[in-house]
């Protein structure tokens, strides 16, 4: 059953990026919402009115996790023309790997956080707000804690963030079919 939902699913997802074409905009019913994906510049309504230059196609990424279609951090970087691939690589096995055992190509362990953040927000740009944050004394230990929540909520994979190595995985594969058997 799990077998026949993935691959609904991937169906789905491959259905949706052959036709609308590199480049094209997936629109929800009630257009008024925006995009679903930022495809070709587009973004969520509530934010399309704040970018000011290119937006950054993230779509190669949405295919698969759609989530951060709307994510907030996700959003706001797009808007800055800084996509997916700036902190996690190219990524193009992780990418190709219908079956995702693959990681991406740069992922960030809980203490890597707040350094890969601060490489293109240096604590003395931050402001005032950040005060309390940088100084310990609020119960928020990481970046993501308040901009943007970027975290899968549901993981059917894990790796170790740091060595790659696959640590837990629900097994579901997409079913293969054997040609000569047709």
């Amino acid at each position: 059953m799990r077998n026949r939902l993935w691959m609904l699913l991937a169906a789905l997802a491959l259905a949706t990026v052959v036709s609308c074409g590199r480049g094209a905009k997936v629109t929800p019913k009630n257009s008024a919402d925006g995009p679903l994906l930022l495809l070709n510049g587009a973004a969520p309504a509530s934010a399309a009115s704040t970018a000011t230059g290119p937006v950054a196609d993230n779509s190669r990424c949405h295919v698969c996790h759609m989530n951060y279609a709307t994510e907030d951090l996700a959003v706001k970087h797009a808007q800055a023309n800084i996509g997916c691939e700036r902190c996690h690589g190219k990524s193009d096995r992780h990418c190709g790997d219908e079956d995702n055992i693959t990681p991406p190509d740069i992922m960030y362990p809980k203490d890597k956080i707040n350094t890969s953040c601060e490489a293109c927000h240096p604590n003395d740009k931050l402001g005032s707000q950040h005060t309390p944050f940088l100084q310990g004394i609020t119960k928020e230990k990481y970046c993501t804690d308040c901009h943007g929540k970027h975290r899968l909520a549901h993981r059917t994979r894990r790796w170790d963030r740091q060595t790659r190595k696959l640590i837990q995985d629900d097994k579901v594969r997409m079913l293969k079919t054997d040609p000569a058997k047709q």
